[in-house]
């Protein structure tokens, strides 16, 4: 990031944060508080419950945007839209393959549409979005580090299956792909670029980066209530402050990224520390 960039990044935080004394959040704070439920409702197994009302806080916060006048406020509310978007699709995707890797691809290549369009429609910087490669090859070894460090803990406490069944190159390549470029950039996009600057917009950075985290471990929290959420709310809570430290949307969907290829392949294979320890 360019310092006349950061610089106009930063009056522009300021003054979203001036405007928040006066701004009602009710209707974020209501839609963040009904996906929590609705992904408690998974997590209890009442699926179709939590189908329902996923379907049901989409249809309402699409309504509400329209007559919602405070920009900011609809803007936080159209990125907290792709949450259970995301959801929906999850839940109604089928299997293509036998290999469950390539579900991954099936579930987060057509959520590259809605981004595209709230970017569009948002006029979203490339600052904002952290379009950058600056720095990036300085990035890349910090990246392989933190992304062993969070799959070796997630490991530990949650052993997982591989999603390949070789460490051949052709799968590694495969499940790279598919991790860095769907899955951790995908993500990345909307906890990161849209709803985490958003929600710094309506609530200030400290409470925008904390809501963005709880909701990243709401919604990536495979191991149910618990160790599971508090566990992905803080690898959230890390992954929100890279981003914030260094506006760079490739760094942080790479971290992401690998954390997954550590955790679904090779860490399951080789065994916990790479099977060196």
């Amino acid at each position: 990031m360019q310092p006349n960039e950061e610089n106009a990044h930063e009056k522009r935080q300021e003054h979203d944060f001036s405007r928040l004394a006066t701004r009602s959040v009710r209707p974020v704070l209501l839609t963040i508080l009904f996906i929590v439920l609705a992904e408690f409702l998974m997590f209890s197994g009442t699926r179709g419950a939590a189908i329902l009302l996923h379907t049901l806080i989409l249809i309402a916060v699409s309504i509400s945007t329209v007559s919602i006048k405070d920009k900011y406020i609809a803007w936080a509310l159209q990125a907290l839209m792709l949450l259970p978007l995301l959801r929906l699709i999850n839940f109604s995707m089928p299997v293509f393959s036998e290999m469950v890797l390539y579900r991954y691809f099936y579930v987060y290549i057509p959520l590259f549409i809605p981004i595209f369009l709230i970017i569009r429609h948002q006029n979203f910087s490339s600052v904002q979005l952290g379009l950058s490669f600056k720095k990036f090859l300085l990035y890349l070894p910090l990246s392989l580090v933190i992304a062993l460090l969070i799959a070796e803990v997630e490991y530990y406490i949650y052993p997982t299956v591989p999603l390949v069944p070789s460490l051949s190159f052709y799968y590694m390549v495969d499940i790279a792909l598919i991790m860095i470029f769907c899955v951790g950039l995908v993500e990345e996009l909307v906890f990161r670029s849209l709803l985490q600057t958003r929600l710094e917009g309506v609530f200030g950075r400290t409470l925008g980066l904390i809501a963005t985290s709880l909701l990243f471990g709401v919604m990536s929290a495979t191991h149910g209530i618990g160790y599971g959420i508090i566990f992905a709310s803080l690898v959230g809570l890390i992954l929100g402050y890279m981003f914030i430290k260094t506006r760079s949307l490739p760094f942080v969907a790479l971290t992401h990224g690998l954390v997954n290829v550590f955790l679904f392949s090779i860490i399951p294979l080789l065994g916990p520390g790479l099977g060196i320890i």
